[in-house]
């Protein structure tokens, strides 16, 4: 397998990137939006909800952690997890200015 040579793009331009994986996967825009709904979650309700495997689950929760847009805290034996209000608004006014370099006036592919 090739190796990704995300060091050739900008921080940025990784960034962006990394972001959008968060919502690449129908399993993790589901599991982001049941935490906007509840505003903190269970995991084991997640895997309930979802109808989806635990370790599903925990690697869709282990990426977003990762990515930062959401965070959890520990108490044994559950984790709740929540949106991060800050990474949120990084995504949000990320992509905002992302599709507003674009002008829908005319295609060059008619």
């Amino acid at each position: 397998m090739g190796v990704t040579k995300t060091e050739i793009f900008t921080e940025e331009q990784n960034r962006v990137a990394d972001l959008a994986k968060a919502f690449s996967h129908p399993a993790r825009v589901a599991i982001l939006q049941l935490l906007i709904a509840r505003q903190s979650c269970v995991c084991g309700d997640l895997v309930d909800e979802l109808e989806l495997a635990q370790a599903t689950v925990s690697q869709h929760l282990k990426e977003l952690k990762r990515i930062g847009i959401i965070h959890g805290e520990i108490n044994p034996p559950r984790v709740c997890y929540c949106i991060n209000p800050v990474v949120w608004e990084e995504a949000q006014k990320t992509f905002g200015a992302l599709l507003s370099t674009y002008a829908l006036t005319t295609s060059c592919c008619n």
